[in-house]
């Protein structure tokens, strides 16, 4: 199952770097969201555990969490196993308009840049390829988390249109140098894995801004293996090499 709800004392969770934070604003109180706004999200939350809400796959690839502060903010993050992204571990977050589900929630990554045509520097990412225009009575939270997690694999790439790109070099470059497509990809990858991009140790660029709902936090070698046997994680092993 792609999504899998998370408890907010999560063990292994993530505060990226942000390139830029998403707009700090003052928490709504429930009372003062509409109150079809806040049921939709809430049933919308709860039906995420929904088989047919949620690609298949073999691994789960995305947690989602309402934010603390506020219903209307919903922290997540992607594991991509497969194509150029292969690895990475990205956070989103999906934040929704008062008027909601009459227009659709605002998808912001906060990790530190990901090269994607779809995705601007600020991480904004655009919804536009999948849902033109959004319809309220037939477009759900999950169909957004199914196109994000498609808008990651080669066929989507292939159909995006170079008016909907917000990051216009990785389209060029996608559809003109493809090798160095997939390097700057790659180096996505790999810093979203990076202890600065993973934990706020020491991370100046850090200081102030607001925590999220998914905060990820090291765990030292002996609290790894507790956390693997009482998952019943087998350690990886080398298969033996033919000679």
């Amino acid at each position: 199952m792609l999504v899998n709800l998370v408890p907010s004392a999560m063990d292994f969770t993530t505060r990226p770097k942000p390139r830029v934070e998403p707009k700090k604003t003052a928490p709504i109180a429930p009372d003062a969201i509409d109150p079809v706004t806040r049921t939709t999200i809430s049933l919308e939350y709860a039906s995420l555990r929904h088989r047919d809400h949620c690609p298949l796959g073999r691994l789960p690839r995305m947690y989602v969490v309402p934010s603390p502060e506020s219903l209307l903010v919903w922290d997540c993050v992607f594991f991509v196993h497969q194509g150029y992204y292969a690895d990475a571990i990205l956070k989103f977050r999906l934040t929704f308009p008062t008027n909601y589900p009459e227009s659709p929630p605002v998808v912001q990554f906060v990790t530190d840049v990901v090269f994607h045509p779809l995705i601007s520097h600020s991480g904004i990412f655009n919804l536009a390829p999948r849902f033109r225009p959004w319809r309220p009575k037939e477009h759900r939270v999950f169909d957004v988390l199914h196109w994000i997690k498609a808008a990651f694999k080669k066929h989507a790439l292939d159909e995006i249109r170079e008016s909907d790109c917000l990051n216009k070099e990785a389209y060029r470059l996608y559809h003109e140098t493809t090798s160095s497509f997939a390097g700057l990809a790659s180096q996505s990858s790999l810093l979203s894995q990076s202890a600065p991009a993973l934990f706020d140790r020491d991370h100046p660029t850090l200081k102030g801004k607001p925590r999220d709902a998914l905060p990820f936090r090291e765990l030292a070698p002996d609290q790894l293996q507790t956390m693997r046997t009482k998952l019943g994680l087998k350690e990886w092993q080398e298969e033996p090499q033919q000679s």
